[in-house]
């Protein structure tokens, strides 16, 4: 699995405009430019929030609207990214994730060297849907646990999960991922020594409100939506997840080789 950093453009190349009559439209276009060189040049790292519109307009010493229109040119070259109500953030890296037979969201980060874990957001328990039941191989209505998940890297969502869990197999499994921020500890704790992927189906979709405030993305913006399935080494289900991921952040990877 490999990182990169998100590519910057390159700042745009403005006409001089003329003396005592600037070209309004100069305004903007020059502001964007010179954040542009300074995102370039490291001044605001990836994730780094920007300073706010009434900050940028006495630094340029424009109007809020001239920087609105700077700041959303810079959003549609992938620059950066505007969430309401909280500001306009640099645009992170994006992570190469990799879907096999083993996937770990911590031990495919670190090879990535990157560090990630996953924060439990809610823990209930409920009754299993008939699909869950047809998925995990119980009987309907039967109890499980529900965990809702984000997964983080160097601070920065990445996906949301809905996961479900046999009971009363796993009635500890949220405590210890809430320790240790790992899915895998949890089953290890539960004596799951390894465990494998059957399968994980892909689609894209718009996020909810929900799901987009939690990534820290437009809801306009498009999520990839990842169902996987997991099994004991006896074949047993042992979680059934539905996620999302950020997909300017993230791409995924489908490998077919088999790994010890």
């Amino acid at each position: 699995m490999t990182a990169s950093t998100t590519s910057l453009t390159t700042p745009l190349q403005v006409p001089q405009a003329p003396p005592l009559r600037p070209a309004r439209d100069s305004f903007w276009t020059r502001i964007a430019a010179e954040l542009a060189e300074a995102i370039g040049s490291g001044v605001y790292p990836p994730g780094q929030r920007l300073p706010s519109e009434h900050a940028l307009a006495e630094q340029f010493g424009v109007n809020r609207h001239t920087i609105r229109r700077s700041l959303a040119s810079l959003c549609s070259q992938g620059l950066v990214r505007i969430t309401q109500g909280s500001g306009t953030y640099v645009e992170d890296f994006a992570v190469d994730l990799v879907l096999g037979k083993r996937t770990r969201h911590q031990q495919g980060l670190a090879q990535a060297g990157l560090r990630g874990s996953l924060v439990v957001l809610q823990a209930q328990t409920t009754r299993a849907t008939a699909a869950l039941a047809k998925a995990l191989q119980v009987p309907a209505r039967s109890p499980l646990l529900a965990l809702r998940v984000r997964g983080d890297a160097e601070g920065q969502p990445l996906h949301i999960s809905e996961r479900y869990f046999p009971l009363p197999r796993f009635e500890n499994l949220a405590a210890v991922v809430r320790e240790t921020g790992s899915i895998t500890a949890g089953f290890t704790a539960h004596g799951v020594a390894d465990y494998t992927r059957r399968e994980s189906r892909i689609t894209a979709e718009l996020p909810s409100a929900e799901v987009a405030a939690q990534l820290r993305q437009p809801a306009s913006r498009p999520v990839l939506q990842v169902e996987s399935l997991n099994v004991d080494l006896a074949g047993t289900p042992i979680e059934w997840a539905r996620a999302w991921f950020a997909g300017d952040r993230v791409k995924l990877t489908i490998d077919h080789n088999e790994h010890a």
